[in-house]
């Protein structure tokens, strides 16, 4: 059924949308006009420059694209379907630009080449931008920043040929910081991590990761919040020091950094996975992370990349591949991976994000018990984490307790080291089971 065109979910807030407009125009216009005047006050100089940018062309007519994000700036917010579209959407924007400021100010650039002269309509454009725009506020590129926001919000409109356009326009706006001579490579990457730095705080969908964010009372997690930000402080550091293609360190630095945060006081909702899929900021924030656990998964299991039948058609095993999904035949997943994506195809998924080395909360087993029944009358289940061998095993360990095909936790854990020798459930997870009852509704198959 079509649903009426002022049904709240489809009728754009566009009021709410001005209003925020109404403040972020003046707001950018004078806290990015406070960091240019006072970078020349200063009479800053310094930039940071590789020599082969020294080969990118000036090409005049991108300022067009350059001048085009303004207009998309305003038009972005008609793309809000709800009063918390639009809310995320200028919180993004306002963050962006009070990191983008405070980074101005902090560490000052100025941009290092002479612009060629250039008239027409072109040059006027030129002119216009001058009129308000000096050589300063470089790094993080405060363009790059606004223009990943505002290209998430169209490309979450788009589709198909527009979808296209939208990305081939975003691209070139991209480009245009260089080829206008606004600003230097090492403004991109920065500003890029500004952008996705606000969508991850700021995401559509779901609370803000630092909304609900307390210290986590679990000491491990603790612990390994430690080893993880002072993994990303060295990898930082080390990357500041070495300079040049060393700063890409910062990436997995900063990866770390923010696994960090999640482990001492997010939690899993840090990671951002929904449906299988994480977010994209958090994707690519944490790519060099996601990547060191994949590998690490197929280090650990390259010797037995196969899953365990346990019971009745319950299979425990590392977080497969979509080929592996079908060539075992399974028809659910049970995914309790926080930090990989799942492979999606026709099988019913489930998924549980819970931290890995952390050991389940009750309820949290509870919940991974109640999936486990509901998928298993339907064919073999597949009940996986990274490596197949603690969070998926204290899933189905409270499976069998819970259907009562365990009597007592070491049964439970003696099916599965006959199915899976290397299964290791440390103390916290043997209480954490211990607490666990036989529930009828599980058992009935709920």
């Amino acid at each position: 059924m079509t649903q009426p065109a002022s049904a709240p979910a489809t009728a754009i807030p566009w009021q709410r949308g001005v209003a925020w407009l109404l403040f972020l125009g003046p707001f950018f216009f004078l806290s990015y006009g406070f960091a240019n005047s006072m970078a020349a006050r200063w009479q800053v100089s310094a930039s940071h420059v590789y020599e082969w940018e020294r080969h990118i062309p000036f090409i005049p007519w991108t300022i067009v694209p350059y001048w085009s994000i303004d207009l998309l700036y305003g038009l972005s917010f008609l793309l809000c379907r709800s009063v918390q579209q639009v809310d995320r959407h200028a919180l993004r924007l306002l963050t962006a630009q009070l990191l983008s400021v405070a980074c101005f100010l902090a560490f000052p650039l100025t941009f290092s080449f002479a612009r060629p002269a250039t008239d027409g309509l072109f040059g006027g454009l030129f002119d216009a931008l001058a009129g308000f725009d000096q050589p300063y506020n470089q790094a993080p590129s405060l363009h790059i920043s606004l223009l990943l926001i505002i290209w998430a919000r169209f490309a979450g409109a788009c589709r198909g040929l527009t979808r296209l356009l939208v990305d081939l326009w975003a691209a070139l706006i991209a480009a245009s910081v260089l080829t206008t001579y606004q600003h230097h490579f090492i403004d991109l990457p920065t500003g890029a991590l500004v952008g996705l730095l606000c969508l991850w705080l700021w995401p559509d969908d779901g609370p803000a990761p630092l909304a609900a964010a307390r210290l986590a009372p679990s000491p491990q997690r603790r612990r390994l919040a430690l080893l993880y930000g002072l993994a990303g402080l060295g990898l930082t550091a080390l990357g500041i020091g070495l300079g040049g293609a060393g700063l890409w360190l910062c990436w997995p630095g900063l990866a770390m950094a923010l696994v960090s945060l999640n482990y001492a006081f997010i939690g899993a909702e840090g990671f951002q996975k929904r449906a299988g899929r994480h977010s994209l900021a958090s994707t690519a924030l944490l790519l060099p992370y996601t990547l060191a656990a994949r590998a690490n998964a197929w280090l650990w299991t390259r010797r037995r990349p196969q899953p365990d039948e346990v019971a009745d058609g319950v299979w425990l095993g590392r977080l497969p591949d979509a080929a592996s999904m079908r060539a075992g035949g399974f028809r659910g997943l049970v995914d309790l991976t926080a930090e990989l994506p799942a492979p999606l195809g026709p099988w019913a998924h489930a998924g549980l994000p819970w931290l890995d080395l952390v050991a389940p909360t009750p309820s949290q087993l509870e919940a991974a018990a109640r999936h486990i029944a509901r998928l298993q009358p339907r064919g073999p289940v597949l009940v996986a984490c990274a490596l197949g061998y603690s969070r998926s095993a204290s899933a189905v360990a409270a499976w069998l307790i819970t259907t009562r095909r365990a009597a007592s936790v070491d049964e439970a854990v003696a099916v599965l080291q006959r199915a899976r020798p290397r299964v290791v459930l440390g103390p916290a997870h043997r209480r954490a089971l211990a607490s666990l009852n036989p529930i009828a509704e599980i058992s009935g198959g709920a």
